[in-house]
């Protein structure tokens, strides 16, 4: 498939030296709060908008692109064919566009390519590449996803990256300003979920502070949702361009989401005509409201349109396309992101190539990126079951199987499964009109079943003889919190897509049009989104005989996939899983109160005139020179060494063209070639000083600091700025464990202590008896033990001595979480051995490792002397000691390796923490209060257990 070429092309620039954005790809990686699917999506639009330039993708393809050069002499076509295909580009990528469309790597032709080889010498590439791609003049990606994959926060991902280059380039048209979300369906309850999930992301995930917390205060919400004619207003009738109109002046416009239904809003009182051309009514108010709602958006600068569930070659898509083509005509919209659970068509579009030729093709042409639901389910999705039901079993019989099913598989404790967020498990029962649901469904759920109505929520809209049940949206709306414990939900054509309820377990489709033909795959995948993530999820989902087959059908032509392929995923074999357990409510462990720094930055732009003239001229190259030094001498000692000085050292060779348009390629298009060859006199004599003239070449003078030269250059073309800044010092409150039911984890030999001394641990913990009691209850069951055997003869008995291991028995001084993971064998001897420590008894002190980020809130923001954010540091240990209950001093304990110990980022945060945290925390408490140690495994481990000892002896007990 082309996106797969796409994908291998993007990989390819991501790990070359032209990619300007593998430190963002690796910060994202790095966080770890997006999935890789997501990531993935990442880097196809940052290569196709950054490598690609945002260009429209028939003109990529055009321009030869995406070509891999296939060597043609091989395939059985004619000369003539073979001739058109070398010499014109257009026409050789369409060629390797249609192989690749069909994973063709045989040296015989498909249908589709000889239909390409045997009219190659009459059809017009160019014009045919632009058919493929809907003939549109604008970027417009396909990225398809399966639900649960993250599609919402995809949305958010790209809306902050490009605000984040916008931000850094903000006269640079490949990055969108402002952006526009048309959720899926007509209903506007699609619309609320869409707008929180987008308002819930955190852009720290994918941009580092402060940039994160600046871009999120930029975001402004706008929901175009009104439909009647607002009263009370002299500017205009109607109210969603009233909400518009308030973000005047237009131009200069940053950070604008407007979340709209496209068929109640965008595409109302639109008609095709008989050619596909696009007739806007013009008769009465209601269409003069709706032809001046898209006349005001399209006025919005630097537009990206976001379409969540792309259905193609619908009417409305065609409408859709034609209205954003005349948005473009303005020369506002960026972009079009659209986003589907399938790449594939429900049949075979024809795409004309010359008269009476055509080829056809069963995939979305723009598909950028796909992840596939199978390849879904295997990685993070819920694992269903899906049980097929065969004829002769009722509807309602479907129902019992199924209920019973869902509760043998997630009973518990006479309710349901509970997940880690305090969710639990549900069953979706969904009815295809309000009669079933409220005369056959619930009564036979209450009366045959003997399901407890309190546990049960119906949720349909109401008709004449059944109203809409009292407080059954606010319900609907809380299923996936913890309030809730409704186990089953019965639902009339609601909850089939648009809904995010991840504590939904189980779907039952028990006949024929409980949901539409066309969305049974989606609604039977309403149960598979993940709870808790890394988690091994299942799901149930029972259907009729009706259901499984458009189920298989719908599996095959969206997924490529099939029922049995997708229940054979949930009987492989599982991951050893280790359960692990808190211990802070038995230690009584309190927060960590503590100071941190907090930095607020604000950007001035101190001077708004562009100077690259003078700017250019100012620049002095000899400042980036670095002159060097040589001494030479001979080998006998007593004789003075000669020195040279050197001004060249001969590097690559230059090109003053190629120079040009590596600055205009790092300013990532902001400054063009057009801009730079309008200084061509400054530039050359610049270019001429840092590079030396040998044998008629040019080549760079190493001596020069050229990438310093380069960026000095770039600068001279933007406006000054200023970053200010103001800090203060804030109260902060720290909790060594902020998750409260920890998952399993899989096991591994990084784990301590040991599967069996934990369970030792969590059964003492339960006992209430401490160490010395729970050691002299079993010897003297042991003793008792050897009396019986001596009473009944038995004379040789075993002298086994009874006695706990050091980790179980320091149970009180450490582990507020079991079991820890050490990464390092330095780890685990720093713990080891403060617990050994003579001096860490005698002071009454406790160790806990805080060293999984994930897992703790007593992390500390650093930043160098000039105020700048340098990350968050999280320390390995806490050494605590208590008075009156509450942390009276705490001793932070770093361990590290040689490797990592020279970071720079390290060090900068070591830095702060020894410094300024140290500094401002025992000033505020009016005593010592912290304290830092740094180990590393460079000295031996008795070295480190003096520098150890001699901080507790000083810090603690002096």
């Amino acid at each position: 498939m082309f996106n797969e070429v796409i994908y291998q092309k993007a990989k390819t620039w991501l790990n070359s030296p032209e990619c300007k954005v593998k430190a963002v790809i690796e910060y994202i990686r790095q966080k770890g709060f997006l999935r890789e699917p997501q990531i993935e999506a990442i880097e196809i639009y940052l290569f196709l908008k950054l490598a690609g330039q945002n260009k429209p993708l028939w003109q990529l393809l055009s321009e030869g692109f995406f070509s891999k050069n296939e060597d043609l002499t091989k395939l059985h076509m004619s000369q003539e064919a073979r001739e058109v295909f070398e010499r014109s580009t257009p026409a050789r990528s369409l060629f390797e566009f249609v192989r690749q469309q069909n994973n063709n790597t045989a040296l015989t032709l498909s249908a589709n390519e000889k239909l390409l080889a045997e009219n190659a010498s009459t059809i017009d590439f160019a014009e045919v590449a632009r058919k493929i791609f809907y003939g549109v003049d604008y970027a417009d990606y396909l990225f398809s996803l399966p639900m649960g994959a993250g599609k919402t926060y995809l949305m958010a991902s790209l809306m902050y990256l490009d605000l984040y280059f916008a931000q850094t380039e903000p006269d640079n048209k490949l990055f969108a300003h402002n952006f526009l979300v048309l959720i899926p369906s007509g209903l506007k309850s699609s619309i609320i979920p869409s707008l929180r999930t987008i308002e819930r992301f955190d852009p720290n995930w994918i941009i580092p502070e402060p940039t994160a917390s600046e871009l999120k205060r930029m975001i402004k919400f706008e929901v175009l949702d009104e439909s009647k004619t607002a009263k009370k207003s002299n500017k205009a009738k109607n109210p969603n361009v009233q909400k518009i109109a308030r973000h005047q002046p237009f131009a200069t416009l940053t950070g604008l989401v407007m979340i709209v239904n496209a068929e109640k809003v965008i595409l109302d009182r639109l008609e095709l005509g008989k050619q596909q051309e696009l007739i806007e009514k013009d008769e009465d108010e209601k269409d003069h409201r709706a032809n001046e709602l898209r006349a005001f958006i399209g006025k919005i600068p630097n537009l990206q349109i976001h379409i969540d569930e792309v259905h193609h070659a619908t009417d409305d898509e065609i409408k859709l396309r034609q209205v954003v083509s005349k948005w473009n005509n303005k020369g506002n919209v960026n972009s079009v992101l659209g986003f589907s659970g399938t790449p594939y068509l429900g049949k075979k579009e024809k795409i004309k190539l010359a008269e009476n030729v055509a080829f056809e093709s069963l995939q979305i042409t723009n598909t950028v990126y796909y992840f596939p639901l199978l390849q879904a389910i295997k990685t993070f999705l819920k694992k269903p079951t899906i049980k097929e039901t065969e004829r002769g079993l009722t509807s309602l019989q479907i129902v019992r199987r199924g209920v019973e099913d869902f509760y043998s598989l997630y009973g518990e404790n006479g309710g349901t499964k509970e997940y880690s967020n305090q969710t639990n498990a549900k069953l979706a029962i969904y009815c295809g009109t309000i009669e079933r649901l409220e005369e056959e469904v619930y009564p036979f759920l209450t009366d045959e079943l003997k399901i407890n109505p309190n546990k049960i929520l119906k949720y349909h809209r109401g008709n004449n003889d059944h109203p809409q049940p009292k407080d059954s949206e606010l319900e609907f709306k809380s299923l996936d919190t913890a309030v809730s414990r409704k186990e089953i939900i019965l639902l009339v054509q609601i909850g089939k897509e648009g809904w995010d309820c991840r504590s939904l377990t189980c779907v039952i489709l028990s006949q024929k049009k409980d949901c539409p033909s066309n969305m049974v795959l989606q609604t039977s995948c309403r149960c598979l989104r993940q709870v808790d993530k890394g988690a091994e999820e299942t799901a149930l989902i029972w259907l009729n005989e009706d259901n499984a087959q458009i189920l298989q059908k719908q599996l095959k032509e969206e997924q490529q996939t099939s029922i049995a392929e997708i229940n054979s995923l949930s009987k492989t074999k599982q991951t050893d899983k280790v359960q692990r357990y808190s211990r802070i409510d038995y230690l009584r462990l309190p927060k960590v109160d503590f100071y941190q720094l907090k930095v607020e930055y604000d950007t001035i732009t101190t001077d708004g005139r562009l100077d690259p003239r003078g700017c250019l001229s100012a620049l002095q190259t000899d400042d980036y020179f670095n002159q060097a030094i040589i001494a030479s001498r001979q080998l006998a000692t007593n004789q003075d060494a000669t020195r040279s000085i050197i001004s060249t050292e001969q590097g690559e060779r230059a090109s003053f063209s190629r120079w040009l348009f590596e600055i205009s390629k790092g300013s990532f298009g902001n400054v063009s070639l057009s801009d730079l060859r309008q200084f061509e006199t400054e530039l050359r004599t610049m270019f001429e000083r840092i590079t030396v003239a040998t044998n008629g070449e040019r080549y760079f003078n190493e001596l020069y600091e050229q990438t310093e030269i380069q960026a000095r250059i770039r600068l001279a073309f933007h406006c000054k700025r200023e970053l200010q800044t103001k800090s203060e010092i804030i109260p902060a409150s720290a909790r060594m464990l902020i998750i409260e039911k920890l998952q399993a984890v899989t096991k591994n030999d990084k784990l301590f202590p040991s599967e069996a001394e934990v369970q030792q641990i969590i059964d003492l913990d339960k006992s209430g008896k401490t160490i010395d009691a729970a050691l002299a209850a079993q010897r003297e069951a042991f003793k008792q033990m050897q009396e019986t055997l001596k009473a009944q003869g038995m004379n040789i008995l075993p002298n086994v001595e009874i006695d706990f291991s050091p980790a179980v028995k320091c149970k009180d001084k450490t582990f507020h979480f079991l079991p820890y993971k050490f990464d390092s064998s330095l780890e685990q001897d720093t713990w080891r051995d403060s617990l050994s420590l003579q001096q860490f008894q005698d002071c009454n002190l406790e160790v806990y490792f805080n060293g999984e980020k994930d897992m703790t809130d007593f992390r500390i923001k650093c930043y160098t002397d000039g105020n700048k954010y340098v990350g968050l540091y999280t320390p390995d240990f806490l050494i605590i000691q208590r008075k009156d209950g509450a942390i009276h001093r705490v001793l932070i304990v770093e361990t590290k390796g040689k490797g990592f110990a020279e970071q720079t980022a390290f060090k900068r945060r070591r830095r702060f923490v020894e410094t300024e945290f140290l500094r401002m925390n025992n000033e505020k408490f009016g005593y010592a209060r912290f304290d830092y140690l740094y180990l590393t495994d460079a000295d031996t481990q008795a070295d480190n257990l003096i520098k150890l000892n001699d901080k507790i002896q000083q810090f603690f007990c002096a």
